[in-house]
C-alpha cells in the first residue's frame, strides 16, 4: 500500500453538551465535530480542521488512508476515517468518525476496482463494457490495504466476464465476496435495451396499483359532491 505521507492529524477534545448549537459553534470557529473510537478504548469527542480531512479523502488511498492521530492530552495512535457527512447543497464537511487502528490485526475494508484497457469485445465485437462492482470488500492487515485493484480487460471478448475470482490475488488479501460474483462484463447494447424494456413494466406496476388505491377515496368524494348539491 503506497500510503501518502501526512503530518500527524491534530484533534482537540470537546467538552460540554454535544447538541446542534454546540456543533454550529464548532463550525463557525472553522472546525468540524468528530468522534474517535476503537481499539478497546473509550470514544472521545473532538474537533478537527476540515482541510486536513479533505486532503486525506482526496488522496489516492482516500478513506483507507492510515495516519497518525494526535488527540491533545493522549498518546499518538494510528487511525482511519470510517464515516463522514457532507452538507447536501454546498458539500461542506459536517462530521467525521475516526477509528483507532491496531496495525497487527486484520480488518475489513472496501477497495475500488479500476478497469484498464479497451476490451476486444468493444473494439471489434460492437459491445459495451459494463462494470457491475465499483468496489469489493477485502480483509487484510492495515499495512496491506491496496489503494485500488487494477484489472486489465484488454482481452475481454463479447460476452466475456470478470468475476471476483479473476481479481489480483495475493497471500496478504482475502476477498469476502463470492468467487463467482460478477465484477464486469462485455455485452451488447441491444440486449441491455431489451432487458430494460422487459423490466420496466414490472417495476412500474406496484406504483400504479398503489397510486390507484390512494386516489380512490378522492375520486369517490368528487363524484358525491354534485349529488349533494342536487338534493
Amino acid at each position: 500500500m503506497a500510503t501518502p505521507k501526512f503530518d500527524a492529524v491534530v484533534a482537540t477534545p470537546r467538552t460540554g453538551k454535544f447538541n446542534k448549537n454546540h456543533a454550529r459553534r464548532v463550525r463557525v470557529a472553522g472546525k468540524i465535530p468528530a468522534v474517535v473510537y476503537g481499539a478497546g478504548q473509550e470514544a472521545v469527542a473532538v474537533t478537527i480542521d476540515p482541510k486536513v480531512v479533505t486532503r486525506i479523502l482526496h488522496s489516492e488511498s482516500g478513506h483507507n488512508t492510515i495516519f497518525d492521530l494526535n488527540v491533545e492530552g493522549a498518546a499518538l495512535v494510528k487511525a482511519m476515517i470510517v464515516d463522514w457527512q457532507h452538507e447536501p447543497i454546498k458539500g461542506r464537511l459536517l462530521h467525521i468518525d475516526f477509528k483507532r487502528i491496531a496495525m497487527d490485526k486484520a480488518m475489513r475494508v472496501s477497495v475500488p476496482v479500476q478497469l484498464t484497457g479497451s476490451p476486444v469485445g468493444v473494439r471489434v465485437g460492437g459491445g459495451v463494457l459494463d462494470q457491475i462492482m465499483r468496489e469489493v470488500e477485502i480483509e487484510c492487515l492495515p499495512a496491506d490495504i491496496p489503494d485500488h485493484l487494477d484489472v486489465d480487460v484488454t482481452d475481454l471478448e463479447l460476452y466475456g466476464a470478470i468475476h471476483i475470482s479473476d481479481l489480483p490475488h495475493s497471500g496478504s488479501v482475502k476477498y469476502l465476496g463470492e468467487d463467482s460474483a460478477l465484477v464486469a462484463h462485455v455485452t451488447l447494447v441491444k440486449e441491455e435495451a431489451v432487458a430494460d424494456a422487459v423490466a420496466a413494466p414490472a417495476a412500474a406496476e406496484p406504483e400504479v396499483a398503489k397510486k390507484g388505491k390512494g386516489d380512490a377515496p378522492a375520486a369517490d368524494a368528487a363524484a358525491a359532491k354534485p349529488d349533494a348539491k342536487k338534493k
